[in-house]
């Protein structure tokens, strides 16, 4: 069995802990054991928590919504094989008079999962512990951060996903012990957004002879690797990918398509030519749901 663990802490006064789940490689299968307090909390008012049945009760429907949800500035989440990857997450959250969202055993956050629902989830990250600036008596602008770390992450992770926003009023309860889940206010709001986790692809070309006569054979070769969150390597993508193989003149600033290839095994690359004026070559890879996109830098070629 490998160990893995996805950070879920909320930062603030109170120094709550990271999420630790075990993976079994027979069954593919991961179980959250911990989450952060806040996040534990948000998910007891559904009843899919530990936490829930650690405490009585069961938390009231805090006074609270979210609107303006927005992750990563509405782009998908590219992530590789090393970088940590700071995801930023804002809403506005609109609060009851009696809701005091300044105090320190407050918690606002976003929550990034794959899974059915906020409900149903099957991995996820959730965000630090929101900043909120308030802009009115009862409404805030808020920002925090997600951090994905692809250590954390398997290849089956990668596609679609969603967000899903929580508040939680801990008032006086003991975040990481609270007695009584009746004093919790919990609002959750489910889903805000969609979007795709995508691994962090690369492409190459080489376009070559280097110099070559007008109207002689150019080849051009290259390979489309993809992260492996796996093995925490980089891999040649599958064979039938479409390529894109584009063409630059000296002396323009924009590329042409000239034609569409496929990789061959481990990503390979390579079609010919027939050289006609100076330019830069390069391969163009469009993406897939669970790949990025990605671009070679330009090779060039002299035309003699």
């Amino acid at each position: 069995m490998r160990i893995r663990a996805t950070v879920a802490a909320v930062s603030g006064a109170l120094a709550l802990s990271a999420a630790v789940a075990p993976l079994a490689q027979a069954d593919d299968s991961r179980q959250p054991v911990q989450r952060s307090a806040a996040s534990e909390a948000a998910h007891a008012a559904t009843g899919k928590s530990v936490y829930a049945a650690a405490a009585e009760g069961e938390p009231y429907l805090l006074n609270a919504t979210f609107s303006n949800v927005k992750v990563n500035n509405g782009s998908d989440i590219k992530v590789g094989t090393t970088n940590v990857v700071k995801v930023p997450v804002s809403f506005t959250l609109t609060h009851g008079a009696e809701v005091d969202i300044h105090a320190d055993d407050f918690f606002a956050g976003v929550e990034l999962y794959r899974g059915t629902s906020f409900d149903d989830v099957i991995w996820w990250f959730d965000s630090n512990d929101a900043t909120c600036t308030d802009t009115s008596a009862t409404a805030a602008s808020c920002k925090a951060t997600v951090e994905i770390d692809p250590f954390f992450l398997l290849n089956e992770d990668a596609g679609s996903w969603k967000a899903a926003a929580f508040a939680v009023a801990f008032n006086g309860e003991d975040p990481e012990d609270p007695q009584n889940l009746d004093n919790i206010g919990v609002a959750v709001k489910d889903k805000t957004n969609s979007f795709k986790l995508q691994r962090y692809s690369k492409l190459t070309v080489n376009a070559s002879p280097e110099p070559v006569k007008k109207g002689k054979t150019i080849t051009v070769t290259g390979k489309l690797t993809r992260a492996s969150w796996n093995d925490g390597k980089y891999v040649g993508i599958p064979s039938g990918q479409k390529v894109e193989l584009q063409f630059r003149k000296k002396s323009s600033s924009s590329y042409s398509t000239i034609k569409t290839i496929k990789t061959t095994s481990g990503g390979a690359l390579k079609t010919t030519v027939t050289a006609s004026q100076d330019g830069y070559f390069r391969y163009v890879y469009r993406g897939i749901t669970s790949t990025a996109k990605a671009v070679a830098t330009g090779d060039f070629v002299d035309v003699k």
